[in-house]
């Protein structure tokens, strides 16, 4: 064993040796070349679409040998559609504005000096993800915007598509005369090559996780590089009692059953008393209509259908058609509830009351905040970056959606004219 990490040690040093040289090459890279690499990977991706799914095909019968749960197999699986997703991301992060050398603020001091504070990129990125090929796509696009080189290693199911994938991008860059080795994969399925990538500080400058709580509370643990994390999507809708009954079942709706095993569907409802007094509780049937598994507090239990909620339930990532569900008597109170048991990533509030908004919006501090908005729009493309490499819930930084912008850092550029300090 010892002697295979130290193999794979090796292998993350040799990658990224090859990133570092690829990263001083795109810091000064021209927006242009970096755009037409992304177009070139785009049009690739629609021309291999048959080729991706071939190669995606072989990943999904990994997955149900492997015994991956229907939303994990959703999370693998690619089509055309989804690939034409993919590609339009590509096209979308290259339309964008180049962070790369924005002047983030200037000014001028007493001594005479000028000073300015410079995006730069942060160097090299390493991803760590599960089974969601997509996120080659976007990680390798928004790396390369930013001016990063990236080494990413992918879900041992997801292996053959994000292969596939890596291709289109390294190609791309090709056609731009990039370096290819600007977008590296980890080609083995062991995880002893995570170890080596937390552990790589002379190489990777940071982690990003993307993936279940199992495997970001490891990045979190053990990495020795920077990390920007999150590791549950613990999402909550709030139905105020001043909420438009039919937008209310429309954004909750929406919230959990879109897609379930994304991290922003709602994992827990919570439904004002006053909006209870005049609606009813028809929200939770509707739920249960539309094949919701509820697991409902003691109020809301006595809907037939539903099932008592135990208190784990409460602070629980389903990625499932579950939701937990309980009544509270206000904003306050709905408020108290998400600051015990969320996880700092996306909460709804449904309400005309400006006041209540302006509560929720100013006591809570989740990364992000909705007003009559579904949770699903936690989401890179959805913000208008175009594509996201995950969603951060930490404090430094960068926080909700990562998209280029955000896989930079800075730098001050200070001129003189001859100017001496006293």
């Amino acid at each position: 064993m010892q002697d295979m990490q130290q193999d794979y040690t090796a292998l993350i040093a040799d990658m990224g040796t090859k990133a570092r040289a690829a990263a001083r090459v795109l810091a000064t890279a021209s927006p242009t070349a970096k755009a037409e690499a992304l177009t070139t990977a785009a049009k690739l991706l629609r021309a291999r679409t048959a080729e991706i799914i071939a190669a995606n095909a072989k990943d999904l019968e990994f997955g149900r040998e492997k015994g991956l749960s229907p939303a994990m197999m959703d999370r693998l699986a690619l089509d055309a559609d989804r690939i034409a997703a993919m590609a339009a991301g590509l096209d979308s992060v290259a339309a964008q504005k180049d962070p790369v050398g924005e002047v983030i603020a200037d000014w001028d001091v007493p001594s005479g000096l000028n000073i300015r504070r410079v995006r730069t990129p942060i160097g090299v990125i390493g991803v760590i993800y599960e089974s969601r090929p997509n996120v080659t796509a976007d990680a390798g696009a928004l790396c390369l915007k930013s001016g990063n080189a990236v080494i990413l290693r992918g879900g041992s199911e997801s292996l053959h598509s994000a292969a596939a994938i890596l291709a289109c991008l390294r190609a791309g860059l090709a056609a731009a005369s990039l370096p290819e080795d600007a977008i590296q994969m980890v080609p083995v399925r062991d995880r002893d090559a995570v170890a080596a990538m937390l552990g790589a500080v002379d190489f990777i400058d940071v982690i990003v996780p993307r993936g279940g709580k199992g495997l970001v509370g490891l990045v979190q643990r053990e990495a020795r590089v920077p990390v920007f994390a999150h590791l549950e999507g613990i999402c909550h809708v709030y139905i105020d009692g001043a909420a438009d009954p039919d937008m209310a079942r429309a954004v909750l709706l929406n919230a959990k059953t879109r897609r379930t095993g994304i991290c922003g569907s709602a994992e827990c409802v919570l439904i004002d008393t006053a909006f209870i007094a005049k609606h009813g509780k028809g929200l939770v049937q509707d739920l249960l209509d539309a094949g919701v598994e509820v697991r409902a507090d003691e109020t809301l239990a006595t809907v037939p259908g539903t099932v008592a909620a135990k208190p784990d339930d409460f602070g629980q990532e389903f990625l499932d058609m579950i939701i937990a569900a309980r009544v509270v008597s206000g904003v306050d109170e709905a408020i108290a509830h998400i600051r015990r048991y969320g996880s700092g990533h996306t909460e709804s509030i449904v309400t005309a009351d400006p006041i209540a908004v302006a509560a929720f919006f100013n006591q809570l501090d989740s990364a992000i905040l909705m007003h009559n908005a579904s949770t699903q729009f936690a989401d890179g493309a959805e913000f208008g970056m175009g594509a996201e490499i995950g969603i951060a819930t930490g404090k430094l930084h960068a926080r909700g959606p990562v998209g280029a912008e955000q896989l930079t850092s800075f730098k001050y550029l200070v001129e003189g004219q001859g100017t001496l300090r006293p």
